[in-house]
Formats: structure tokens, C-alpha cells, sequence
């Protein structure tokens, strides 16, 4: 069965229903332009190729689009899927996409998770 665009934001609905904790209070920090005013969305599919018949993408925790940025947060899980994790992330480079990992344990509070984000996209030429 061919999944759609439809299809694909019905799949990050239900994930945005399923956030961790984590990803809830990031998304507190990041909506509604609360930082730096950039624009984030949340559970965002990106697609590889749209024209096939079948659409292929990834679903992101947290996508700018005005800086083409994407920023993961990263469990435990992730611990045992390097390899995945590295493939992706190279096929998100190849789309002209920006890509920021950062693990649970390091969001604590908002000050810590600004500055940390801070230092990671100023050091990925972002800011």
C-alpha cells in the first residue's frame, strides 16, 4: 500500500501524542519563536523523494525550515543504533539540511538548553 502525504502526517500527529518528556518540555522551550524568534515545528517529516510513487521520508523531532536545521533528541535507544543513526543523518546532510544530536540527560532547565543549543549551532555556523 503506498503511503502518502496524508499518510505521513498522520504518522507524526500520532508521535506528537507519543512525546517523551523530553521532547515536551523542549517543545515548551522552542515554540512559538521562544528562541532566538526562529520558528521550529515539531515531529516534522522530512521527505527524500517525493517523486516516486511511494513517499520516503524521516520524521525529525524538531525542524527550522528558515534555517534548515533539524535538531534530534536522543535516548538511550540511540546508544544501540549508531550505525541507523549515522546513515540518516547522512542522508539528511545530503538534502542541504543542518543536523544537531543531543541527549536527554543534557536538557535539564531552559537557561542550559539555550546555552547549549547556543554553542552547537554557532559552532555549526547557524547563529
Amino acid at each position: 500500500m503506498p503511503i502518502n502525504h496524508g499518510d505521513a502526517i498522520f504518522l507524526c500527529r500520532k508521535l506528537r501524542k507519543q512525546s517523551t518528556l523530553t521532547e515536551i518540555k523542549v517543545w515548551h522551550y522552542l515554540r512559538n519563536r521562544k528562541f532566538r524568534n526562529f520558528k521550529f515545528l515539531r515531529q516534522h517529516p522530512i521527505y527524500i523523494d517525493e517523486s516516486k510513487r511511494n513517499l520516503e521520508f524521516f520524521i525529525v523531532d524538531f525542524y527550522c525550515h528558515e534555517l534548515k536545521f533539524v535538531l534530534e533528541l536522543d535516548g538511550k535507544i540511540h546508544d544501540f543504533q549508531i550505525g541507523k543513526d549515522y546513515q540518516r543523518d547522512e542522508i539528511i546532510r545530503q538534502l542541504g539540511l543542518q543536523i544537531l544530536h543531543i541527549k536527554n540527560e543534557n536538557v535539564t532547565n531552559k537557561d542550559s538548553f539555550y546555552l547549549l543549543l547556543e554553542l552547537k549551532m554557532s559552532a555549526l555556523g547557524l547563529l
